[in-house]
């Protein structure tokens, strides 16, 4: 099966580092989706939701603030100034990473639009867990 590796790097640290079969991306002039052969290309990130469709299909979500990303045929590579993974072994776990999500969205956002949309996708990934 052919996989991509995803990476989400923060200045603090790697948020997440694994195959998958797809990801998609909050660009800065809107979604867009990786799967594996990708065209090489670096671009500007936004505030959002990066949804990865795991080997299995399952799927995980890191909610970022603004970075930029590098693509090559084989790996993404996430660099951010921010970023929750939402997830968690609990239900609280879990509550408190929508509630990290959250609040680092609502930190960078500077239009009613871009935050109600990255809430809402934080929320469905929750859902989806």
């Amino acid at each position: 099966m052919n996989t991509i590796h995803l990476e989400i790097v923060t200045p603090e640290g790697l948020i997440f580092s694994n195959d998958a079969k797809m990801v998609v991306l909050p660009g800065s002039e809107g979604e867009f989706g990786v799967l594996p052969g990708h065209a090489s290309l670096v671009s500007l990130l936004k505030i959002g939701v990066v949804d990865i469709e795991n080997v299995d299909g399952t799927h995980d979500a890191v909610a970022i603030d603004w970075g930029y990303v590098k693509i090559d045929e084989n790996k993404v590579i996430v660099l951010v100034d921010g970023a929750v993974y939402v997830a968690g072994n609990s239900e609280s776990e879990i509550a408190q990473s929508i509630e990290n999500a959250k609040t680092l969205v609502k930190r960078m956002s500077d239009g009613n639009g871009i935050l109600a949309t990255a809430l809402a996708r934080i929320e469905n990934a929750a859902r989806a867990r």
